[in-house]
C-alpha cells in the first residue's frame, strides 16, 4: 500500500490482539473476504485466533437457513471464510444459554442451541441481543502476527454494551471515526485509490 500520510499503521496501533478485541481491515486490503471488515476476535491464544466477521450481511435469515427455527426476523452474516457450511452465533444471554464461552463481560458466543430456540420462541430473547455467523474467521499465531506486523489490521478495544453497535451498516468506517482524528482520516479514504 502507497500510504500518503506521515504515520504507519503499526505507530497507530497501540493495543495487541486479545480476545474481545476488533481487528479492523486496513482501508486498502483487497482481500476477497476480509475487504472493509470488521473482525471480532472470540478467542486468542498461544495456538491462535478465531472471531467473526461482523460486518458482511448475507441475504439469507436465520429462517431462511433452519427448518424448525422459531420466527425470528434476523440476517445471517458471513463470519469468514472457514467451516462456512457451519452456523456460530454471538449473544449477551450467557446466564441462560448453558455452554455460552464468555467473551469479554457481557458477550458471548455459542451454547446450548436448543435453549436459544426456547428463549426466541417465548420471546425472551431478542434481535439486537445475538447476531449469526455462517463459517469462522481463523488464524495460526504466527500468521494474524504476520498480518498485523505487515499493517493489514488494525486492533480495536470494544465496550462492554458494544452489542447494539455490531448491527451498524457503516461499522467498518465508523468504528475507525470513533477512535480518533488519525483513524478517522483512514476511514474516509476511498476504497479504490485511484478514484481519489
Amino acid at each position: 500500500m502507497n500510504n500518503p500520510l506521515d504515520y504507519t499503521i503499526s505507530e497507530l496501533n497501540k493495543l495487541a490482539p486479545k480476545k474481545g478485541r476488533l481487528l479492523i481491515a486496513e482501508p486498502f486490503m483487497d482481500d476477497l473476504y476480509f475487504k472493509r471488515s470488521v473482525v471480532l476476535l472470540t478467542e486468542y491464544n498461544k495456538d491462535g485466533a478465531f472471531g467473526f466477521m461482523l460486518n458482511k450481511p448475507l441475504d439469507i435469515t436465520i429462517n431462511d437457513t433452519i427448518e424448525d427455527f422459531p420466527p425470528f426476523d434476523v440476517p445471517i452474516f458471513m463470519g469468514g471464510p472457514v467451516q462456512s457450511d457451519s452456523l456460530f452465533y454471538i449473544h449477551t444471554q450467557g446466564d441462560f444459554i448453558e455452554g455460552s464461552v464468555k467473551i469479554k463481560d457481557n458477550l458471548y458466543w455459542s451454547g446450548n442451541f436448543d435453549q436459544l430456540k426456547q428463549l426466541v420462541k417465548d420471546q425472551q430473547i431478542f434481535p439486537h441481543e445475538i447476531k449469526f455467523f455462517i463459517g469462522y474467521s481463523g488464524w495460526d499465531n504466527e500468521q494474524l502476527i504476520s498480518e498485523i506486523e505487515s499493517e493489514s489490521w488494525i486492533i480495536s478495544d470494544i465496550k462492554s454494551n458494544q452489542m447494539n453497535s455490531f448491527n451498524d451498516v457503516d461499522l467498518w468506517k465508523n468504528t475507525l471515526q470513533k477512535m480518533g482524528s488519525k483513524f478517522s482520516v483512514l476511514s474516509n479514504f476511498p476504497e479504490d485509490p485511484s478514484h481519489n
